[in-house]
């Protein structure tokens, strides 16, 4: 989906709440899942490899990766906004800080409520930061980027990035599991929900836009995508797979999603 202008009367102060909320709830949401055990949105499961192997935090992890991630968008000429830069900080410190606070938790049950309440909350999360509407993740930038480069669609790129993300994460000894599937399934209605929920001015068709690819995986949450059959997902392509909408001819640089 395209991020859209914010109409002249949206309150700024609002945006800025709901972007650092947003963002926040992201971090804690993915921290849940690192506790649940039970797999990893996509982008989680590299960030957690990666931790194992060079013993960093995975909230660290998460903050280079995102730079990494950001720098790429130089050559494809994509211009970051607040919310782009601020999503690779912010989440990767409420992650740790989470982490830090919440003890491990024990017994399937325990497992299973933690994983739903830290799906629903990466939805919450989703919602309120997308709708702020200060800039796609590094992650979704990089996707729209190879997709105006490419000429490939949207859902292609999305799912070749999150194939590779997840593969390269499970090798290094990320957790994919129950909650990686779980995930994938939900958080493209949940996405949808909760962007119509928060959205600042006008926004059914941003949120039907948005939500409609936002399928398999999240990084930094829903971006967009093709023909809309059914699906679900963050983002119009697969967010990491899902529906999605067309792309038109408003700026790639400038549409969104991730984690």
């Amino acid at each position: 989906m395209s991020i859209t202008p914010a109409p002249p009367g949206a309150h700024l102060a609002r945006r800025l709440v709901q972007l650092y909320v947003g963002l926040t709830l992201y971090g804690v949401s993915s921290a849940l899942l690192v506790r649940a055990g039970l797999g990893l949105e996509p982008w989680g499961v590299l960030h957690q490899g990666l931790a194992e192997r060079t013993g960093l935090s995975i909230g660290v992890v998460s903050i280079v990766v995102g730079a990494v991630v950001l720098l790429l968008w130089i050559p494809m000429r994509q211009r970051p906004g607040l919310g782009t830069v601020s999503n690779v900080f912010v989440i990767g410190v409420a992650m740790d800080g989470t982490l830090e606070l919440v003890p491990a938790v024990h017994g399937v049950p325990a497992k299973i409520a933690v994983m739903a309440a830290g799906v629903l909350l990466n939805g919450v999360a989703t919602g309120l930061y997308i709708a702020a509407r200060f800039g796609p993740g590094p992650r979704d930038g990089l996707m729209t980027g190879l997709h105006r480069r490419t000429g490939r669609s949207i859902r292609l790129i999305r799912t070749l990035l999150e194939v590779a993300v997840v593969v390269t994460g499970f090798a290094l000894g990320g957790s994919l599991g129950a909650g990686t599937v779980v995930y994938a399934l939900a958080i493209g209605p949940l996405t949808q929900f909760f962007l119509r929920l928060f959205a600042v001015g006008e926004a059914s068709t941003a949120a039907d836009a948005h939500a409609a690819g936002a399928g398999a995986t999240a990084g930094d949450g829903p971006a967009p995508g093709e023909a809309p059959p059914s699906g679900n997902g963050p983002s119009d392509a697969s967010g990491s797979p899902g529906r999605g909408t067309h792309v038109t001819g408003r700026s790639p640089g400038r549409a969104i999603l991730p984690r």
